[in-house]
């Protein structure tokens, strides 16, 4: 594993575990993103849920390279349904390029990282 890949690793790590915990936990600015989008808030706790499990595959990631590929994907279509959503209601730029960064870097992740999905458990 490269300096660069663990670099963006922690990064997109630490950035879905802060915002699928504020998910989860119901911050407000959660909550009103969720109610901007027209979106039910049973579906903010499984996005939260979602992007923790995403995260937290990164964070074993540290340990066993298979689960980066894992959690990077997880989390860079996570990232593009994000992108989905601002486009859909017309978000301005501005409210959607954090997403749009994070996604990119999770998709960049995944291809640095997707040779390694083939040593993931269950796979062999």
């Amino acid at each position: 594993m490269t300096v660069f890949s663990i670099i963006l690793q922690s990064l997109l790590a630490l950035m879905f575990l802060m915002a699928g915990l504020g998910k989860i936990a119901g911050s407000k600015m959660h909550v009103e993103g969720f109610k901007h989008w027209g979106l039910p808030q049973w579906f903010r706790i499984v996005t939260g849920i979602i992007e923790f499990v995403g995260a937290a595959a990164l964070v074993v990631g540290y340990w066993e390279s298979s689960w980066v590929a894992l959690g990077a994907l997880i989390l860079g279509i996570t990232g593009i349904g994000g992108i989905i959503t601002h486009i859909r209601v017309k978000d301005s730029f501005q409210q959607t390029f954090m997403i749009l960064l994070l996604a990119i870097i999770g998709i960049v992740l995944f291809a640095i990282n997707a040779s390694d999905l083939a040593d993931f458990p269950g796979f062999k």
